[in-house]
């Protein structure tokens, strides 16, 4: 754990020395996370109105700021963007200025990848070898490497949504400890940012049914209160400080009411490339460039056929942030890097890419063969971004990095819906609803199913070992 952890913070820092655009340190709603840290450690409130007009962003924004927010009736003015992570960050921002918040982002990714080993090894019984491997690659490789030196609420909010799927990935039902931790993370997502709130839901939901399941009904219900009384907080707060039921509602560019952050006219038909777009858009896809992340399908699939103990709380929070990020995101391209709407939810592919894996020595050697590639993007990128060449959030596709530049052109490009594109669209999900078909397929039943009796347990895609006999080396 203090290894992987280590080695996802260094990484993370690493990428502060890249500019987010050429003549800022930082930009779009960074600025606005760090005005408002820099408000709550200096004046103990959101109004962020005196930073404006002292021009305090200047020491990581230095061109003029878009301000994003306009007076409100009583003259404060408060960026539209929901509190938690400023108040993390108001500590370091007061001692070590832009560059300690973006630190303690890097020590977030560091905490998220030792829990992510924990998780791995303690709740999903992950050989110690293949989860350090997994969570090394994927931690050190994008869009958790870039994201852990980015001033957004994502790698927050995936270090919560880990967290309650730690406490729920157990065979018996969860603790009262174990229900504390999920209702705190229940309750911060929505806090980090109103877009996480169908993934607290699910994970709420997930926690509830287990409960009410286990025999702990009274437990269930207080669980379900407790977070309905915080979501009626929620509500009331944000009208009382923001004027609208979202932090959105004191922005200054949704012109048509808060909603309007998901599209005034929304194409969820044509949103709906986004499923596939999400993982392999040339620019904007996961798998661009971490090819690793592939790995996630054929491992969800023999996670849902094999359904061990806990499974609920990694698939279900996993399809809503996926479901929100393509059809209530106003856009998967826009002024940031790749990945960004599906963060919250990668600790738990990544989980799922772990226990697949197991320990089939096959299934390693793909997961490191892959993931070579997308550490060394991660680290060609850092190189051209300190050198001045690409930033985080404009020119990141025009990277030199000779495997990227032939890989991509195997990836359909969605911001040009040519027949080319159309036709890469069609042969990748032809070609990854067939892995995932056979994962399923020779992935081993669940204890109890079928005419055999109870399955013996065993990893997916592997004879399960004889009932009575011992594990190599045990």
């Amino acid at each position: 754990m203090l290894v992987v952890g280590v080695l996802a913070f260094l990484a993370a820092a690493a990428g502060i020395a890249v500019p987010a655009t050429h003549g800022t340190r930082t930009t779009a709603d960074e600025p606005q996370y760090l005005l408002t840290a820099i408000s709550l450690a200096e004046d103990g409130d959101l109004d962020i109105a005196d930073e404006l007009a002292e021009r305090r962003w200047r020491p990581f924004h230095e061109l003029p700021l878009p301000e994003q927010t306009e007076a409100l009736a009583d003259g404060r003015r408060l960026s539209p963007h929901d509190p938690l992570l400023p108040l993390l960050l108001a500590g370091p921002v007061a001692v070590g200025g832009w560059v300690g918040g973006k630190l303690a982002m890097a020590a977030m990714a560091g905490l998220l990848a030792a829990l992510l080993v924990w998780t791995a090894v303690r709740r999903l019984g992950v050989p110690l070898g293949t989860a350090a491997l997994a969570v090394a690659v994927l931690a050190c490789s994008p869009p958790l490497a870039v994201y852990g030196s980015q001033v957004y609420p994502e790698l927050p909010a995936a270090l919560a949504v880990l967290a309650a799927a730690a406490a729920l990935t157990t065979a018996a039902a969860p603790g009262v400890r174990a229900t504390l931790v999920v209702g705190v993370a229940v309750v911060g997502l929505p806090w980090l940012g109103v877009k996480y709130a169908p993934v607290a839901a699910a994970i709420a939901l997930v926690a509830c049914w287990r409960l009410a399941r286990e025999g702990r009904a009274r437990r269930a219900l207080a669980l379900a209160g407790s977070l309905a009384l915080a979501g009626v907080v929620f509500l009331v707060l944000h009208r009382w400080w923001y004027g609208g039921w979202t932090p959105y509602a004191a922005g200054d560019h949704f012109v048509a009411g808060e909603l309007s952050v998901v599209g005034t006219e929304p194409d969820y038909l044509g949103r709906g490339r986004r499923l596939l777009g999400l993982l392999v858009d040339r620019g904007f896809g996961l798998a661009a460039w971490q090819p690793a992340w592939l790995l996630a399908v054929p491992a969800v699939a023999a996670l849902a056929r094999r359904r061990p103990a806990g499974w609920a709380a990694l698939a279900l929070p996993l399809a809503a942030g996926w479901l929100v990020a393509t059809f209530v995101a106003l856009t998967m391209h826009g002024w940031w890097f790749a990945g960004r709407q599906v963060v919250v939810v990668l600790p738990l592919a990544a989980l799922a890419v772990a226990w697949w894996t197991g320990p089939d020595r096959r299934r390693r050697l793909l997961l490191a063969v892959a993931a070579l590639s997308g550490v060394l993007a991660f680290g060609w990128l850092v190189a051209e971004g300190a050198a001045g060449r690409v930033t985080w959030a404009v020119d990141f596709a025009a990277t030199t990095n000779p495997l990227y530049r032939a890989w991509r052109l195997a990836l359909p490009d969605y911001l040009a819906m040519s027949w080319r594109t159309w036709a890469l669209h069609a042969a990748w999900l032809v070609a990854l609803l067939a892995w995932a078909a056979r994962a399923w397929a020779t992935a081993p039943r669940p204890p109890g199913e079928g005419r055999g009796g109870p399955a013996a347990p065993g990893w997916p895609g592997r004879p399960a070992r004889p009932a009575g006999t011992a594990a190599p080396g045990r």
